[in-house]
């Protein structure tokens, strides 16, 4: 829904941008957006502060970025009296409550928009995305609100299926930069690039797969490929080096690489199994990604309500800031995927990742309900009268003791017929021999494991069944549990101990599942404290 500009407001905005406004507060696109949000407003389902295109359906995000003291969030946006892909827009001062605006990128000459990413230079930002039936397309914006696009070239930049990849006629592969062969039998066909700029060229991956892995089956690969003017581009070589932390059958979609910390990160999706982020360094001279570290954003199949593919950008301080979207497990008129919480990545030590939640959340609570500290009692549910709700921020810390497992649950119904599980299982991952000194430590070295089970979460006949999600999550000895659990009509979102984040989508079938409660398991532990408070929705 469009934010209305307050007068003293709009008088302290440079001419363009308030030209902009002005255009803005008239038009017929926003009105349409603002009529449809207030209908499918309606919906149960449908998230009060977790980002929903505001008419159709959505898919991957893409480009984030931060212009002009403003984030913007593209998308991939079905408008329906146009169903094609389009990039959807929208505006944030704090990447929380965003604004609608116009669709930033249109069909034409490409057949369909999709997955891409933006770079922000001192006077313009650039999009690179794949144009469905072309290849990767360029375009350009520089205006305050990033409303006006200009496609470089006005058509594709690298073409599909792309001419360096096919042989010359003695049968000899093409050859890119420094001579380098394209690998044999590479896929011919580019999509989903990344951008970024080095020593005065523009550098470019592309997702893609390598078809001889072992037994002849598709490993995931990033071809990288060099430009002076967005317009030219020539292949250099596969960018990734030493990675050993994908699964045989995996590729590299939707790329975005990044600096972190003193080191860089490489967040993609996998067709097959959902996103992943490899850790390592930047070799500058050679242009490779040397990688040391690899992990999973998914924790089961990305499909059926679980988390897709990512978008991110550099905070400027030294972390990544990252959204995702969320698959539908239930059909919803009107929409369907959501996108997920941003996330700020911070790089912990040489291969571990801090993530916690991004931007002002804590602006959106409201009637705020605190449960004391107080024994859990082994093999009791303890349930939380005074604390209920369907879109909630619940924060709380644990002591396991000896406690085999304990266990939140939250849209609880009273008679447990629905409920989704949280679950946390301390010591029982797998070991880091890393962390370890021998034997001597074995246990403090293995990985905890936190599990969003949705196993019983709806009664109802057309929600799709889906496997508990298992992730793993370091606790240093001595530390408790803490977790920060978003629940949010039909979404669940779990940060555990600023180090891991699991969630998933959920569809209470009663009206009355809304309740919290705990449980300790096999022996007592101890809450240390609950809160729990209500959320606005993001558009107001």
């Amino acid at each position: 829904m469009a934010k209305t500009i307050q007068r003293d407001e709009a008088s302290q905005m440079d001419p363009v941008r308030a030209a902009q406004e002005a255009q803005l507060s008239h038009d017929p696109t926003l009105r349409r957006f603002a009529a449809s949000r207030q209908e499918l407003a309606a919906d149960p389902y449908r998230p009060l502060y977790h980002f929903v295109s505001p008419e159709g359906n959505l898919n991957d995000p893409n480009g984030l970025c931060f212009w002009q003291g403003r984030w913007h969030l593209f998308y991939q946006a079905f408008p329906p009296a146009n169903p094609r892909p389009h990039w959807g827009h929208a505006v944030s001062d704090d990447l929380v409550h965003w604004r609608d605006l116009p669709y930033a990128i249109t069909p034409g000459p490409e057949e369909a928009c999709w997955s891409g990413s933006t770079l922000v230079e001192d006077d313009r930002v650039i999009a690179m995305y794949h144009g469905h039936q072309l290849g990767n397309m360029v375009a350009v914006a520089s205006d305050p609100l990033l409303l006006d696009w200009e496609k470089v070239t006005g058509t594709t930049v690298l073409p599909n299926p792309c001419p360096i990849w096919t042989r010359t006629a003695g049968g000899e592969p093409m050859r890119g930069v420094r001579g380098n062969p394209v690998p044999p039998g590479a896929i011919n066909f580019v999509y989903d690039p990344c951008i970024w700029k080095k020593e005065g060229a523009y550098y470019s991956i592309s997702g893609g797969a390598l078809p001889h892995g072992p037994s002849g089956r598709r490993i995931r690969a990033e071809f990288l490929f060099r430009s002076r003017d967005l317009a030219t581009w020539e292949y250099v070589h596969p960018f990734l080096e030493g990675d050993i932390f994908g699964l045989v059958g995996d590729d590299g979609a939707c790329p975005y690489f990044w600096p972190i910390g003193d080191r860089h990160i490489l967040l993609h999706f996998s067709h097959m199994s959902g996103g992943h982020y490899l850790l390592g360094d930047y070799d500058v001279g050679h242009d490779k990604f040397v990688v040391t570290h690899g992990g999973r954003f998914t924790f089961g199949a990305w499909y059926l309500g679980g988390v897709h593919a990512p978008t991110a950008t550099p905070d400027g301080q030294g972390s990544v800031i990252a959204l995702f979207n969320i698959n539908p497990a239930k059909p919803t008129p009107g929409w369907n995927q959501i996108m997920s919480l941003p996330r700020r990545l911070t790089l912990l030590g040489r291969d571990e990742l801090a993530v916690t939640p991004a931007g002002d959340i804590e602006s959106l609570r409201y009637d705020h309900r605190h449960v004391a500290a107080q024994v859990l009692p082994a093999n009791r549910e303890v349930v939380f009268d005074s604390v209920q709700g369907k879109a909630v921020e619940v924060a709380v810390e644990i002591d396991p003791r000896n406690a085999q497992m304990v266990e939140l649950n939250v849209l609880r119904a009273p008679g447990r017929e629905e409920f989704t599980r949280i679950a946390f299982y301390r010591h029982r991952g797998y070991v880091d021999w890393q962390r370890s000194d021998g034997w001597a430590r074995f246990r403090e070295s293995r990985d905890s494991l936190i599990v969003v089970d949705t196993s019983y979460a709806s009664e109802l006949p057309d929600v799709e069944s889906r496997a508990p999600e298992t992730a793993p999550v370091y606790l240093v000895p001595g530390d408790r549990l803490k977790l920060r659990v978003f629940v949010d009509k039909s979404v669940v979102e779990v940060f555990a101990n600023d180090r891991q984040c699991v969630a998933v989508r959920v569809y209470p079938g009663r009206e009355e599942s809304a309740g919290v409660s705990l449980r300790a398991q096999g022996a007592d532990a101890a809450l240390c404290g609950l809160d729990v408070w209500q959320m606005h929705t993001i558009y107001e």
